[in-house]
């Protein structure tokens, strides 16, 4: 027996249905996964609310899991029935007992890692992982903003980019949510609910401002992220959490500074297997020396996944959530 987590129209987190679904069976170059947890993430409320498209409804939603293979598909070589494995990648479909997935977008875990932490870090991680690494190579002495940092990608990427060797700026919603981003390697906390986050940005700085902005929140912050930068510096927008950023004149970039703007996604930078196994593996050896530890602080039944929805949207979480099926 299967269940799953199902959208039949856009909506709320009332469109989030348990229902009984197909046991699936793997085919050519896929794995059967029965999943011992699974990611929350904000690109599932983009896939509920149809800011982001499935391919048809009824749809499970879900990007992230870990469980172990169960039955693996013809010319399936790397892995077998038993072996523990995560991932952090499309289609979606995750919200499940069961589902089947290409091999090749799987990676073994070491044996340090358990299940819910995989969970909690796959597609979270290796966001960090490509964008302190790859998007921007962020360099000892650099001095970085990183919007939502209390989140669960926030507090990887403090705790990364501090053992980088850089100097962290973080915002975050309440004083509660500071202090646990300064206890993950946030410099310099701004409580934006209060604070004007682009004067402090100038004042921790002396007027110099910043090489990079890592926006997440999008539509609330996206033009006074762009005046955090110093000339040449670069604009990474990689979510939406407030909205979509709304159209603008690009020649406000030449203005600015000739600042440079990218909208990455994993999915871009994990598309070659090669790129997945690295990644996977830098996160995974971070995690293991303690450099980055991952916080499962919210646990919900998958069958829950409604009140999940609400509590990530209502800001109310910190650090990563698991939905246990």
């Amino acid at each position: 027996m299967n269940h799953a987590i199902r959208i039949h129209e856009h909506g709320g987190p009332e469109v989030l249905r348990w229902e009984e679904v197909p046991m699936p069976s793997p085919g050519p170059g896929e794995a059967l996964v029965k999943h011992a947890a699974v990611g929350l993430n904000y690109i599932d409320i983009y896939f509920r609310t149809g800011l982001y498209k499935p391919p048809a409804l009824p749809a499970t939603i879900g990007m992230e899991g870990a469980g172990t293979v169960e039955a693996v598909g013809e010319g399936v070589t790397d892995l077998k029935p038993g072996d523990r494995v995560a991932y952090a990648t499309a289609p979606i479909g995750a919200y499940a007992q069961y589902r089947t997935l290409k091999a090749d977008r799987l990676v073994k875990l070491p044996d340090a890692i358990g299940f819910e932490m995989a969970a909690a870090m796959m597609l979270q991680g290796m966001t960090a992982e490509y964008l302190l690494r790859r998007t921007f190579k962020v360099q000892p002495g650099q001095t970085i903003l990183i919007h939502a940092a209390a989140g669960g990608v926030g507090l990887i990427m403090c705790q990364w980019a501090k053992h980088l060797g850089a100097t962290v700026i973080g915002t975050v919603s309440s004083d509660e949510k500071a202090a646990l981003a300064k206890a993950h390697g946030c410099d310099h906390p701004i409580v934006y609910t209060r604070e004007d986050f682009q004067a402090r940005v100038k004042e921790i700085t002396g007027g110099k401002m910043l090489p990079v902005v890592y926006d997440s929140v999008g539509r609330e912050t996206f033009m006074k992220s762009l005046d955090c930068l110093a000339p040449l510096g670069l604009m990474v927008s990689f979510g939406n959490a407030s909205g979509a950023v709304p159209p603008f004149e690009i020649g406000l970039l030449a203005a600015k500074g000739s600042l440079f703007l990218t909208r990455p996604t994993l999915a871009s930078y994990t598309a070659k297997r090669e790129d997945l196994a690295a990644s996977a593996a830098a996160l995974f050896e971070v995690v293991q020396k303690g450099a980055v530890k991952i916080e499962v602080n919210q646990r919900f039944p998958l069958k829950d996944a409604a009140e999940a929805h609400r509590a990530l949207e209502g800001r109310r979480t910190t650090g990563s959530t698991v939905l246990i099926p």
